[in-house]
């Protein structure tokens, strides 16, 4: 069969239409060209063929019943033409064969690889997040059209300038307007600026970020398929880390320590800083002048790295001191730490600044920086600074194992010096004292050369030492690099007149970079002759520990205060979830029994007194009701309701104290974490809106539903005024004394005051016998004649003394009569429904009370479903923020969790680690050797 795929039309010389069509012979994988031609006589279309001699007898066989014909002159033709698409179709299958066996042995290679690559989910908290790529991308955008602003600033200032010209405005008004535009072309250039400024320091912190990547992925390459090693730390690391945790265990000085370290002393702007920043090869201590500026001891741990970086002890960041940037940051926060140490007025502190510094040729040792020693105080130092600096000094060079670095200014006198008399008086023999002469550039333009000579021979100060160097710590320029200024020392001491003289002065004793030397060398001397010493005297500290611990806590583990506070907050967050368990009817009661706490006095106080008083009572009721419902009322049931989730949560509390696996050692920790917790919880705003609107519904119905809700108003009547009535009794008993029967057993007798109160007492209940409905307040005829009878008993009182007595009488008289109707309204409902207002038996105040009956039911079961839905979530956050800022601050913790068991536990866990620290260093510098 034949697949026709291409037609072509084309004219004869005739003009008549000839049909070309290409055709695959299916059978043959041959192509084929048929030509058509009309036939002559119009009977129907003629084909020409030329086609291949193999297929000549198939087309006629086939073809010619359809009045196709084959030109015979064209079978060379397509023969070729078949036989190189034949060719190009084999060479198809080819390609396509191979594609396929590639794609599936590429894909093979691929999963094998994947499968040998490390877990990379946690580059997924490590890398930026998409926010911080948002961002930046939204300012790119926002810089691109402040720079578009700017260019179209520019276009209208020209497009102004020309229009100024050729309209002829002035010169002036022209030059203002240009001189506007080009200011804030200027202003912003510096946007611009500041912008790129700040995503430049961006883009270095993601580079230092993407190295520690990399170095991680190569350590986890390295580590594939075999157990996980601790990286291990250099020798100076693990020397440090002793050091750091015994100025945590000893900040008040009460322990020797005896490790050896380099104590930089001298005085103040001597050079001293200047010193320490060309051993560590970078300036990383700010600069004033002559501020004092080292305000608190900083020690610093030199170490060898590849990179010269700085790292405080209690952060991740690490300054790269090859960059200015970094410098700039790094010298701004040891300053911000010096000033928040220094606390309660003082100039100086003995808070430890730790730092360590890396980079490739430095000496590994351990030196401590001090403040410089003063000799007059300025008048914003505290009082003692003087005395305080001493004392620090002091105290770190009697340390028996401590290398002394002795800074002396050669600038200015030796004779002035302050800090030579310190260093005779706590090394006399000199056998750790290393003194350095500063300046000497100065010194030798300003001093006698001979006279620098004895100084550094040890021949012009009493003061002995194991060595004296020379050292130049810059040329009085701020910005110099540190490489700068030691290639200033070298160049100088070259040409120094020291060395061109016979003097004394060998050449090891100049520089920086041999200073350095010979401090690191004593240093790790004397560590190796008194570490075992002090690993001993930390044993035997630990052994007496245990001892004590045994005795008195045998049945106890050693909790320190981190501990003791994870378990005490374990406990308060069970106390937070049982909150949320307790039963609707336990919430039910508790709110109920506050909101009328609270509710109770406004309503017998503003409203039913007052209704009771008015000629309408029902009228001001209500009147009074829906001024209370929108006002006042929201506000005090959800301060209700608020104290009513503070008290169950504290008695949750109290009696989780009573169990008999109580700890008490909690119990200050967990009243302060409850008190800060309630403190700052509050209800949501929203509540009080929801309160009022439910509160006005309710108050604006007036009818008891059935009998029930009728005798449960009633019993609430009776109840709230015989609770009141007990409160009226008590300040009657107060104000008229004890009874005749209490008198006599307790041998008691009236006052004065009191003598007359029952005088007034009697005339009042008088007026009240006669008038049982009388009005709340007396009238001046009443007042007047209560006067007069008193007087003819020699009574004298005056009309504010009857009224106040009068107060407390007649309260107790009208509480006697509504509980009087309260106890005839209790069978009067049917009466009450059938005649309503008009009825027979006043019961208007029952009616009062079912109403505030109801509107505590409705709050209290809003505030019910608040509390457990809202509030008692809301307070486990304020909880959880609470224990987590509490576990931030050390100094909290260290007040709260107190006793005996808790310090000796405290210090015995902190001489383990330290003890196991130089366990671990000695077996390290044991390896070294």
């Amino acid at each position: 069969m034949l697949r026709i795929y291409q037609n072509t039309y084309r004219r004869t010389a005739r003009k008549a239409v000839v049909y070309s069509t290409k055709v695959i012979c299916c059978n043959h994988s041959t192509l084929c060209n048929i030509t058509r031609q009309p036939r002559r006589n119009g009977a129907g279309p003629q084909w020409e063929q030329h086609h291949s001699r193999s297929h000549e007898q198939f087309l006629l066989a086939g073809n010619q019943a359809r009045g196709w014909t084959i030109p015979p002159h064209s079978r060379g033709y397509g023969m070729f033409v078949v036989r190189i698409l034949r060719g190009a179709l084999k060479l198809r299958y080819l390609v396509l064969g191979g594609a396929i066996g590639g794609g599936v042995s590429l894909s093979k290679k691929y999963e094998d690889w994947k499968e040998g690559l490390p877990d990379m989910k946690w580059l997924e908290d490590a890398l930026p997040q998409g926010e911080r790529w948002s961002q930046f991308s939204q300012n790119l955008i926002e810089m691109g059209s402040v720079v578009k602003n700017a260019i179209d600033i520019a276009k209208e200032d020209i497009r102004s300038k020309t229009t100024v010209a050729a309209l002829g405005i002035p010169a002036d008004e022209s030059r203002k307007k240009y001189e506007k535009l080009q200011s804030q072309v200027e202003t912003l250039q510096t946007e611009i600026m500041n912008v790129q400024i700040k995503y430049q320091k961006e883009l270095e912190k993601m580079e230092k970020e993407n190295r520690e990547l990399r170095q991680q992925y190569l350590i986890l390459k390295t580590n594939k398929k075999t157990t996980a090693k601790r990286i291990k730390k250099s020798l100076i690391d693990m020397y440090s880390e002793v050091l750091d945790e015994l100025s945590g265990y000893d900040t008040g000085y009460t322990m020797a320590d005896h490790l050896p370290r380099v104590v930089v002393v001298g005085d103040q702007s001597s050079g001293k800083t200047s010193v320490l920043e060309s051993i560590a090869k970078a300036r990383i201590f700010p600069r004033g002048s002559g501020e004092m500026m080292t305000r608190a001891p900083v020690k610093v741990t030199l170490a060898e790295g590849p990179y010269h970086v700085a790292q405080f002890r209690d952060t991740d960041r690490e300054y790269d001191l090859t960059k200015e940037s970094d410098l700039a940051d790094l010298r701004r926060e040891v300053e911000f730490r010096m000033r928040a140490s220094v606390r309660g007025g003082k100039t100086v502190s003995n808070e430890v600044i730790a730092m360590t510094v890396k980079g490739p040729g430095l000496q590994r040792m351990v030196l401590v920086d001090l403040p410089g020693i003063i000799s007059t105080m300025t008048v914003d130092m505290a009082s003692d600074t003087k005395d305080s600096i001493h004392q620090m000094t002091k105290h770190y060079m009697s340390n028996p194992n401590a290398i002394i670095l002795c800074i002396q200014d050669g600038s200015v006198d030796a004779e002035r010096s302050n800090v030579t008399d310190l260093v005779m008086q706590c090394d006399p023999l000199g056998r750790r004292t290393i003194f350095v002469l500063t300046k000497v550039d100065l010194a030798e333009e300003l001093a006698d050369p001979d006279r620098i000579r004895k100084i550094l021979s040890g021949k012009l100060f009493p003061m002995k030492a194991l060595g004296y160097y020379a050292v130049v710590t810059g040329r009085g320029r701020k910005d110099d690099s540190i490489d700068a200024i030691r290639q200033y020392e070298e160049d100088f001491f070259k040409n120094s007149k020291l060395f061109h003289r016979r003097g004394v002065i060998m050449p090891h004793q100049v520089t920086s970079r041999n200073l350095s030397l010979a401090v690191s060398d004593r240093f790790w001397k004397m560590v190796r002759e008194t570490i075992e010493q002090q690993a001993d005297a930390f044993k035997a500290t630990r052994f007496n520990l245990e001892t004590e611990w045994k005795n008195n806590f045998p049945r106890l583990r050693e909790s320190g205060r981190d501990e003791l506070f994870d378990k005490a907050k374990g406990e308060i967050l069970d106390e937070v979830v049982t909150l949320s368990q307790i039963s609707a009817k336990k919430w039910d009661d508790a709110l109920t029994a506050k909101l009328w706490e609270k509710l109770s006095n406004y309503v017998f106080e503003n409203v039913y007194l007052p209704a009771a008083q008015s000629d309408s009572f029902n009228t001001m009721v209500d009147i009074k009701l829906r001024q209370w419902a929108e006002q006042a009322l929201p506000a005090k049931s959800v301060e209700a309701g608020w104290e009513a989730l503070q008290q169950e949560f504290i008695s949750l509390m109290e009696r989780a104290k009573k169990a008999h696996d109580h700890d008490n050692v909690f119990d200050q920790l967990k009243a302060a974490v409850v008190d800060e917790a309630i403190r700052r919880h509050s209800w949501e705003d929203k509540a009080i809106d929801m309160l009022r609107v439910i509160q006005l519904n309710t108050l604006e119905d007036r009818f008891v539903h059935d009998k029930t809700e009728w005798d449960q108003a009633v019993k609430f009547l009776e109840n709230s005024v015989n609770t009141k009535l007990v409160q009226t009794d008590e300040t009657l008993s107060q104000m008229f004394g004890p009874g005749p029967w209490t008198r006599f057993a307790h041998w008691k007798s009236l006052t004065q005051d009191q003598q007359k109160r029952r005088s007034v007492k009697g005339e009042l209940d008088k007026i009240l016998k006669n008038d049982v409905k009388h009005l709340p307040s007396l009238s001046y005829d009443e007042l007047t004649t209560v006067r007069k009878n008193l007087q003819r008993d020699n009574v004298e009182v005056d009309t504010d003394y009857i009224r106040q007595t009068w107060f407390p009488v007649y309260r107790k008289h009208f509480l006697q009569q509504a509980l009087q109707r309260a106890k005839d309204c209790r069978k009067a409902y049917y009466l009450y429904t059938q005649q309503g207002a008009e009825c027979e038996v006043s019961c208007s105040d029952v009616v009062l009370f079912w109403r505030i009956q109801q509107v505590i039911k409705v709050t209290g079961n809003a505030l019910r479903q608040q509390v457990i839905n809202r509030e008692a979530r809301r307070l486990d956050k304020e909880i959880k923020a609470v224990l987590d800022e509490f576990s931030d601050d050390e100094e909290r913790k260290a007040h709260l969790l107190t006793g005996k068991r808790v310090q000796l536990a405290e210090e015995l866990i902190k001489v383990r680690q330290i003890q196991e620290k130089l366990e671990e260093f000695i077996n390290s510098l044991n390896q070294e050797k």
